[in-house]
């Protein structure tokens, strides 16, 4: 089953989202959100979705970039993103720290802001320190595209969209992402 995507606007995606406990974490309730969760990133499609996304005010997200979402990008394009298919997992309470003062500079969308990207400046490198699914402590190390989700994901457990960050001229629609950013050769 999936669940709906809630849009710009709504009060939910500028709140900070409230901790898990450890019960809560363990509990079937969060089994099945979670699996709702997976399908409907995957349907959308998407690689990350935060949980206040669907409405749910809580520190839990799901990120997947999904080995078929890649077959279509170049290898320099790959390349020049550092992207590569990252397995699905989960992340609860997490606590994010930036690794060196690299900072990476690409378009980014949210299924929440639809329709819409921007070009958003990330960190190249960070560290999440969080909670999987069974409420064991994780460290996720990570770079590139990987480091981007995991901060997109994160921002939205605290109240903040890629709109905050964005360079604001960049703003544009997802086709025009298409039609003139990612085919450098018709741009100057």
């Amino acid at each position: 089953m999936t669940l709906e995507i809630v849009q710009t606007g709504n009060p939910v995606l500028r709140k900070v989202a409230r901790q898990m406990s450890v019960a809560e974490i363990r509990s079937d309730n969060t089994r099945l959100l979670i699996e709702q969760m997976r399908d409907t990133m995957r349907d959308a499609p998407g690689v990350g979705l935060a949980a206040p996304q669907i409405g749910e005010s809580i520190q839990l997200a799901v990120i997947e970039d999904r080995v078929d979402y890649l077959k279509d990008v170049s290898s320099e394009e790959l390349a020049a993103r550092q992207r590569a298919p990252v397995d699905f997992h989960v992340i609860i309470n997490p606590k994010l720290h930036v690794v060196g003062e690299a900072t990476v500079d690409f378009f980014e969308g949210c299924l929440s802001v639809a329709g819409f990207g921007a070009v958003v400046g990330r960190a190249a490198n960070v560290r999440v320190e969080c909670l999987n699914e069974r409420a064991e402590p994780i460290t996720i190390t990570a770079q590139g595209w990987y480091a981007r989700i995991l901060q997109h994901e994160i921002d939205h457990l605290n109240g903040t969209l890629y709109i905050d960050r964005m360079e604001t001229r960049t703003f544009t629609t997802v086709e025009n992402v298409d039609r003139f950013w990612n085919s450098k050769a018709d741009v100057d």
